[in-house]
């Protein structure tokens, strides 16, 4: 292999890592904004449960086990 080669191989490795390094980072902001979204509804649905609990005559949310139990 001729050093000509090589350096269009690792060329051509580079572009292909980059393109691949700028999907993966499209990718995770992607995610990012879609766990920001829900972790503001569930927020606002802990409000409404919150809100209902003490519309219902409770002072205190019912506790209860955590899911994994």
């Amino acid at each position: 292999m001729t050093d000509s080669s090589r350096l269009d191989e690792l060329e051509m490795r580079v572009v292909h890592q980059d393109q691949t390094i700028e999907d993966l980072n499209a990718a995770v902001t992607a995610q990012w904004k879609l766990i920001d979204r829900l972790e503001r509804q569930v927020a606002r649905l802990a409000e409404r449960v919150a809100e209902a609990e003490q519309s219902a005559g409770q002072a205190a949310p019912v506790e209860r086990p955590p899911p994994h139990y």
